[in-house]
């Protein structure tokens, strides 16, 4: 769903493969040997454009890759979702953005995850921290407080990836929801009626703390947006082209590389 239109909210699908990405490393199943362009999936992450603004939601080892691959050459945030590796471990390199706004990179996470970036990157936090080293400002999270970044106003959706709170991101009429296994009735009401949905659905089996497919199909019924997306596809999934005929008209598996716009209202 592609508009051209200044005016519209502009969101790049960066990656939709789990933790291990697609292909797995030594992997000879036909999905990680699939020459499918689809079937190659990067750590979840999306960028979010509206006028002069710019962001990301997670930063994970691919973060660099998909910074390159989207010629993206100005970045105002960083929106994590939590504390996983697949989620913050590229975070070392905002450092160019830093080098060329001459600024701190805003990264906005919950307490417990920006405890976890202090633990997990002490050389950035450090009060005397190394020369050259990324140049990042901790923001807060709260879930019931609607984020303001530049032309953007955010609202956080806290769910539960297995038993661990985390939190999507809704923009208008376009939600984010990765890594979720649970949502509560209260936070569900925030992503009634979306537009657009990009929603975790990992494989076609059982998992203590992601959707399955068809978990994933019956949460969209609730949630009832005009079309969905899902991400954080394993290969077990199986091949993009023949999992995409099982949907419904309404549910398309995301890819690398999809854009999405849609009016800010």
């Amino acid at each position: 769903m592609k508009i051209k239109d200044e005016a519209l909210l502009k969101i790049t699908i960066l990656g939709t493969g789990t933790s291990q990405g697609v292909p797995i490393i030594g992997c000879s199943c036909e999905v990680c040997h699939s020459t499918n362009p689809r079937d190659k999936r990067l750590r979840v992450s999306i960028l979010v454009e509206y006028k002069n603004t710019s962001l990301v939601v997670d930063a994970g080892p691919d973060f660099r890759q998909q910074m390159l691959r989207a010629n993206v050459k100005k970045l105002d945030a960083i929106l994590i979702t939590h504390e996983h590796n697949d989620h913050i471990i590229g975070l070392d390199d905002v450092r160019p953005f830093n080098f060329m706004n001459m600024t701190d990179m805003p990264v906005y996470a919950i307490e417990r995850v920006q405890k976890e970036l202090r633990s997990r990157f002490d050389y950035i936090f450090k009060e005397h921290a190394y020369p050259g080293a990324p140049m990042v400002q901790l923001m807060p999270i709260h879930k019931s407080e609607t984020i303001h970044i530049g032309d953007l106003d955010i609202l956080p959706i806290e769910v539960l990836h297995g038993e661990l709170p985390i939190v999507g991101f809704r923009f208008g009429d376009f939600t984010y929801l990765t890594d979720v296994k649970m949502i509560s009735e209260s936070e569900m009401r925030k992503v009634f009626d979306s537009k657009i949905l990009v929603l975790n659905a990992l494989h076609h089996y059982e998992h203590h703390s992601h959707l399955n497919l068809k978990e994933a199909l019956d949460l969209i019924k609730k949630l009832n947006p005009e079309k969905a997306y899902l991400t954080h596809i394993s290969h077990y999934m199986g091949l993009h082209e023949e999992v995409s005929k099982s949907l419904p008209s309404n549910v398309e598996l995301a890819y690398d590389g999809l854009e999405i716009s849609i009016p800010l209202s």
